[in-house]
């Protein structure tokens, strides 16, 4: 049956877009079944069928609606691009459906920014105009289906209903028992994003080739001046994670077909114990000795990364035994006299109380109470990411270290007053906690409300 706008899985017609009045609870069941109809032709292997379902995609106007709607709905919806528009009221993002059209479609190159790294030099992103943001979740609808159907089954980064959490689970599975791999090669790409080789991804991406060499060779403008892409995705794009990915998709098919765990090649794969996980451009690949990481493993890694224009980053790769232990993902991988246990990297909890630090130094004027709503998200947020690691002694560590940042911020306030007054001031007793850092502040009613900082240790640790 030919697949058209107007058969039963096609989108919602409308001869107006009037943004109020668009059921979006219809639109996303019409989305998300066109979506697994593209799963299912992909499962299936019929791939005459995934291109035309793709197309009846983004072509529909449910599609449409769908990305209109994420690009406005995001954080980054007031940020603009070279263009400086942006779709802040009904009207143009009822507008901004009619326009993504593939007909006559042209991008406009990125808006350099720079963001800071945890070591002090900076990331540079590329913020493209709203209907190129819209364009990309347009396309992205429909690639991610596929993209999420053929992916390694161990790759955890910029992936639906994936975290951190699932890798370090599967290190756990991979290096827990006693029997399992002692060497780990942890490794990370040199500037992935912007090193990607543009001909390979023009080649096996299965979208409209016109669309994505559009994005890639769009450019970008830095102090009013504009520079060629000739490499790597738009960084900041909607669409750099789902192409990141799909290009580095199929590391673990080959060092599994290498290294197999089943069949009549099992033994040699089960005694080699090969195993990756990969959280985006990070991966971590385990091994039984390090002459099989070293001269089997690391030239294949470095054979495929080469054919899509990448290459090892020397400072970030090194073979380690598991009884020194490597971190990955923020966390510290090792096995303790014979114990496999993953903690919060030394490295992360430095990393991490500077920065709460700052918040208190930065609100030197602000109330207990003000202070105690800034520190909360990010104490509860670090907190939340390790609470399935070894975290105990890390999280009472952090605490001590927050307490005593808040008792130097109290004594300042404070100078000529004494260090009791100070303490009942500023801390009390909640449940068995003492010295518990506390903020009040008046609610509508015109009553006194008590508000509690939260504390790493109060978190429960659940492995």
């Amino acid at each position: 049956m030919q697949m058209t706008a107007e058969s039963s899985a096609g989108a919602v017609s409308h001869t107006s877009a009037d943004w109020h009045s668009i059921p979006w609870k219809t639109v996303n069941e019409t989305v998300r079944r066109l979506q697994a109809r593209i799963v299912q032709a992909t499962k299936a292997g019929t791939w005459h069928k995934v291109p035309a379902l793709q197309a009846l995609l983004t072509h529909s106007f449910s599609g449409r609606a769908l990305a209109v709607r994420r690009v406005t709905e995001n954080p980054g919806k007031h940020t603009p691009g070279v263009d400086k528009r942006t779709w802040k009221d009904p009207e143009s993002q009822g507008m901004a459906i009619h326009e993504l059209r593939h007909r006559g479609y042209q991008t406009l190159p990125l808006r350099r920014v720079s963001i800071p790294k945890p070591h002090g030099t900076k990331r540079p992103l590329g913020l493209p105009t709203m209907k190129d943001r819209a364009m990309q979740a347009l396309y992205v609808q429909a690639l991610d289906p596929m993209a999420e159907t053929t992916a390694d089954p161990h790759s955890y980064g910029l992936r639906k209903a994936r975290c951190c959490a699932d890798a370090m689970a599967q290190c756990a599975i991979a290096l827990s028992n006693s029997t399992r791999p002692h060497w780990i090669l942890e490794g990370a790409m040199q500037s992935c994003f912007d090193q990607l080789s543009h001909p390979w991804l023009l080649d096996p991406i299965p979208m409209d080739t016109t669309i994505l060499s559009a994005w890639l060779k769009a450019g970008y403008m830095d102090k009013s001046v504009l520079y060629a892409t000739d490499d790597g995705t738009p960084q900041g794009g909607i669409c750099s994670p789902v192409l990141a990915n799909m290009a580095l998709d199929g590391l673990e098919r080959i060092l599994r077909k290498k290294y197999p765990h089943s069949g009549r090649r099992a033994l040699k794969g089960k005694t080699k114990q090969v195993n990756l996980i990969r959280y985006a451009d990070d991966f971590l690949i385990t091994g039984i000795a390090q002459e099989v990481l070293e001269a089997e493993v690391k030239p294949l890694v470095t054979e495929f990364l080469h054919a899509r224009g990448l290459e090892l980053s020397a400072e970030k790769t090194s073979i380690t035994p598991i009884e020194d232990g490597c971190d990955f993902l923020g966390q510290n991988v090792r096995k303790y006299k014979g114990h496999f246990l993953t903690r919060p990297a030394k490295k992360n909890v430095q990393a991490f109380l500077p920065s709460i630090r700052k918040v208190v130094k930065d609100n030197k004027q602000a109330t207990a109470y003000w202070l105690r709503t800034q520190l909360n998200p990010h104490i509860r947020g670090w907190a939340h990411f390790h609470r399935h690691a070894a975290a105990k002694e890390p999280f009472v560590h952090v605490d001590t270290a927050i307490f005593k940042a808040l008792w130097r911020w109290a004594r300042r306030r404070h100078p000529k007053q004494g260090k009791r007054w100070v303490a009942d001031r500023y801390f009390g007793r909640s449940g068995q906690r003492n010295w518990h850092f506390f903020g009040t502040a008046k609610d509508s009613d015109g009553n006194t409300i008590s508000n509690w900082l939260c504390h790493a240790s109060a978190i429960p640790v659940t492995r």
